[in-house]
C-alpha cells in the first residue's frame, strides 16, 4: 500500500514538474519549435557529412548549421525586411492619398456592371463588399507598418530569439538521435508506438516546412516576376503576399493575381490582363498543382481539405507558426487514431490487446 502511494506521489510530482517546465519554456516556444524543424530538415545533411568526414559530431553539426543559415535563415530575413519596407511604403501612400483602393474597386464596377448584378442575385451588397475589401487592404498595410515598428523597438528580443534558435539547432542536429532514443525509453506508450509517432512528427514537419515553403517561394517568385514585367507597382510586395497565400491549399496565389488581372482589364489594359490570366492559370497554377502533391500531400498522407482546415486553425491558434503546427497536430491526431483502430478496433471481447498493455521490453 505504501509503495503504491509512493509511486502515485512521484508520478503526480513528475506531472507537476513537467507542466511547470513547459510553462517556463513557453516564452521561447517559437525559437524552440523552429530549432526542432531545422534539425529535422537538415539532419540528412548531417548524416551525409558524417559518412564523408567521419565521426566528428561538432564539426559536422556546425557545417550543417552554416548551410542552413546561408540557404534559409539569411534569405528569409532579407525577404521579411523587404516585405516590411514595401508594406510601410504602401501604407504611407494610402495615408497620403496617392493610392486609393476604393477608387480601383469602383473602376472595376464601372467597367464590369455585371459583377454588381451577379452579387445582387446572392443578396450581397457591392458597397459593403467594397468597404470590407478596402478595410482589409488598409488593415494589412497597417499591420506591416506596425510589425516594422515593433521589430525596430524590440530588435534585441528579435535577435535574442534568432540566436537561441540557432544555438538550440546546433545541439539538436548533433544530439537529436540520442534525445529521441531517450524519449522513447522515458515515455510509457510502448516503443513501437513511440517510434511510429516520432516518425510521423518528423515526416509531417519536413513535408510541411520544406514543401510548403518551397511552393510558396516558387509561386511568390513567379508572381512577382510577372507583376514586374507588366509594370505593376509593388511587384516585390505582391510577390511576397502571393507566397504567403500559397501556404494555404485551395486558396493560393490566385487570390492576388485574379483581382489584378480584372483591374487591368477594367482600365483597358486588355493585353496585360490576358497575359497575367494565362500566366497565372498555366505557370503559377501548374507549379502548385504539380509540386504540392509531391512535396506535401504525398508525405503527410492527408487530404487537401484537412491540410487547409488544419493550416487555418493552426494560424489562428499559434500565429505564424501555425502553418506548420496545424497540419502537425492533425497528422498526430490521425496517427493516434490509426494506432487505436489497428490495436483495439478488431477486439470484440473487451480485453486489452497484448501490445496495448505493453510488453516486458516496454515496461
Amino acid at each position: 500500500m505504501y509503495a503504491k502511494l509512493e509511486t502515485r506521489t512521484f508520478l503526480a510530482m513528475l506531472v507537476g514538474v513537467s507542466i511547470a517546465f513547459a510553462l517556463l519554456m513557453k516564452p521561447f516556444f517559437g525559437p524552440i519549435f523552429w530549432a526542432i524543424a531545422i534539425a529535422l530538415i537538415f539532419y540528412p545533411v548531417n548524416q551525409w557529412l558524417a559518412r564523408r568526414m567521419g565521426n566528428r559530431p561538432n564539426i559536422n553539426a556546425i557545417i550543417t548549421l552554416l548551410v542552413c543559415i546561408v540557404i534559409v535563415v539569411i534569405p528569409v530575413l532579407g525577404l521579411g525586411a523587404a516585405l516590411i519596407t514595401e508594406g510601410m511604403g504602401l501604407y504611407q501612400k494610402i495615408q497620403s492619398g496617392e493610392i486609393r483602393p476604393g477608387e480601383y474597386i469602383d473602376q472595376v464596377n464601372r467597367s464590369f456592371p455585371a459583377i454588381q448584378a451577379f452579387l445582387g442575385q446572392f443578396d450581397i451588397s457591392f458597397g459593403e463588399l467594397r468597404d470590407r475589401v478596402v478595410s482589409v487592404f488598409v488593415g494589412g498595410s497597417q499591420f506591416l507598418a506596425k510589425q516594422a515598428l515593433g521589430i525596430g523597438q524590440n530588435t534585441f528580443q528579435f535577435f535574442l530569439g534568432l540566436a537561441l534558435m540557432v544555438y538550440l539547432a546546433f545541439f539538436l542536429i548533433r544530439d537529436g538521435q540520442k534525445l529521441v532514443e531517450l524519449l522513447i525509453k522515458a515515455l510509457p506508450l510502448g516503443d513501437e508506438r513511440e517510434r511510429l509517432l516520432f516518425a510521423k512528427f518528423a515526416e509531417v514537419t519536413r513535408a510541411t516546412v520544406k514543401g510548403n515553403l518551397l511552393i510558396a517561394i516558387i509561386q511568390g517568385a513567379l508572381g512577382g516576376v510577372i507583376f514586374w514585367i507588366l509594370g505593376i507597382s509593388g511587384a516585390l510586395l505582391w510577390g511576397v503576399v502571393m507566397a504567403i497565400f500559397s501556404l494555404l491549399p485551395a486558396v493560393g496565389a490566385a487570390i492576388v493575381w485574379i483581382p489584378a488581372a480584372v483591374y487591368l482589364a477594367a482600365i483597358g489594359d486588355v493585353v496585360p490582363a490576358v497575359i497575367l490570366t494565362v500566366y497565372g492559370m498555366v505557370v503559377i497554377g501548374l507549379a502548385d498543382n504539380l509540386l504540392r502533391p509531391i512535396l506535401v500531400g504525398r508525405d503527410t498522407k492527408m487530404p487537401d481539405y484537412l491540410v487547409l482546415l488544419s493550416t487555418l486553425g493552426g494560424i489562428v491558434m499559434f500565429g505564424i507558426n501555425g502553418f506548420v503546427m496545424g497540419p502537425l497536430v492533425a497528422a498526430l491526431f490521425m496517427a493516434f487514431w490509426g494506432i487505436f483502430i489497428r490495436e483495439f478496433g478488431n477486439d470484440t471481447t473487451g480485453n486489452m490487446p497484448e501490445r496495448a498493455t505493453g510488453s516486458a521490453k516496454d515496461d
